[in-house]
């Protein structure tokens, strides 16, 4: 197998036999695949004598100036050969794949149907946000035979993402969480967006759609009616005429919703999570989850990374959504916000990365939104800083922006902080 002439059933042979896959070789498991990736920054062929040194099986690499042993496999893309892998592993499994996107919410809602699903089956699901061009082949590598359902989250930044994420992972179910402006530098237009998205609609012979989101009811509608005229590959959820309805009973922060006739409270916030919660529960009932092991999944949730959690300091509570933004999360953790009842609120906002051309006009939308709803709010980051005004606090950067919290000593607030990754939100100090 080392002079680079090989088929993936053979390497498949050896990947039943040592079944753990590892990308960095500063994390070596002991009898592992080490795969030997590169990026704009790192280059894993050049660790192949370190990777075999603490212990890994054997080694995928493109280097081909390397000893000709058994332990080394040469290949012509170790990207490449780690996504057929995957795929190969995805044909021999006999278990419903369920494939997540969306511009928002789609690990909250991916964490969401794996607990509920959870509750009867033995599921394997996407662990943190692995769901780009490598995530996704690590995580269906991680499906062990005794799974019997998966939930396998597929993120994009640039247009036919999804499409190739689902030639990999063949997914038969999908859930697209909604359609909004992230990552237009690398999408261009919103339309570009939409139909990498809706790629998953394309792939999937069953698809779950929120009833309330029209592009996504039209777009389902049309690969329906492209792929079979008989047959129904559309579950809806939320609002009338569906299935699958709920309604938010309070929000004081975190919702509190009726569904299947109960209250259930949840340990989110923001109004936007209650269609999240809807398609969970949407593929729950399809695959016979009872309905109190629905609702008992939903409210024993804890959001994780920033997404969405209430924190409570020494002196103030902070809903720390801060895990990335672009202008439509934004712009709907701020409504959200706004209707929390809260005598004392404030908005920590940094700024939206990856959005191309039209980054000053988002931001200064933003900005607007805020002074003409006398929301109270600091803006952090080089662009918001670049539209600073006389009407609100601007700091170009965290430090300047801790100094003056520091000075101000912010008690018994409610406290919104959100921010896209870049700008290191998690560093604010209150």
């Amino acid at each position: 197998m080392s002079s680079g002439f090989y088929k993936i059933e053979e390497l498949y042979k050896l990947f039943v036999q040592f079944p753990f896959i590892c990308t960095d070789s500063r994390k070596i498991v002991p009898n592992c695949l080490f795969f030997c990736l590169k990026g704009d920054n790192f280059d894993g062929n050049l660790f192949v004598n370190e990777a075999l040194e603490e212990g890994a099986r054997y080694v995928i690499t493109e280097n081909t100036n390397l000893p000709k042993i058994d332990e080394i496999i040469v290949v012509g893309d170790a990207l490449e050969t780690l996504q057929q892998l995957a795929h190969y592993h995805r044909k021999q499994l006999k278990i419903p794949i369920i494939g997540i996107t969306g511009s928002n919410g789609k690990t909250t809602t991916k964490e969401l149907i794996a607990r509920v699903l959870s509750k009867k089956y033995k599921t394997a699901y996407t662990q943190g946000n692995l769901n780009n061009h490598i995530g996704v082949p690590l995580t269906l590598l991680c499906i062990k035979t005794d799974d019997e359902i998966a939930a396998i989250e597929m993120g994009a930044n640039h247009p036919g993402e999804i499409a190739e994420l689902c030639q990999i992972a063949r997914p038969e179910y999908g859930l697209v969480t909604n359609i909004g402006k992230a990552h237009l530098e690398g999408f261009g237009t919103i339309e570009n967006i939409i139909e990498t998205k809706t790629a998953l609609y394309r792939a999937a012979n069953v698809v779950f759609v929120n009833n309330e989101d029209e592009v996504l009811k039209q777009k389902a509608e049309g690969y329906e009616m492209m792929r079979r005229l008989d047959d129904e590959m559309i579950i809806s959820y939320y609002g009338k005429n569906t299935e699958i309805s709920g309604e938010i009973a309070e929000m004081n922060p975190c919702l509190v919703i009726e569904l299947f006739g109960k209250k259930i409270q949840t340990q989110l916030t923001g109004n936007y999570n209650l269609p999240n919660i809807l398609g969970a529960a949407a593929i729950g009932h399809y695959f016979h989850i009872p309905a109190d092991d629905i609702c008992n999944a939903i409210a024993e949730y804890t959001p994780q990374n920033n997404r969405s959690q209430i924190i409570k300091s020494k002196t103030n509570t902070i809903i720390a959504d801060y895990y990335n933004a672009n202008p439509t999360s934004m712009r709907a953790a701020l409504e959200n916000f706004l209707q929390i009842n809260c005598s004392q609120r404030l908005a920590i906002l940094g700024d939206m990365l990856e959005l191309g051309e039209d980054y000053l006009r988002e931001h200064k939308a933003i900005i607007d939104f805020c002074e003409a709803n006398n929301l109270k709010t600091i803006f952090v980051g080089t662009h918001f800083f670049t539209l600073k005004n006389n009407r609100s606090h601007f700091f170009p950067n965290i430090e300047k922006c801790n100094n003056y919290l520091e000075r101000e000593k912010i008690q018994n607030q409610l406290i919104l902080i959100k921010g896209s990754r870049g700008v290191h939100m998690e560093a604010i100090y209150l």
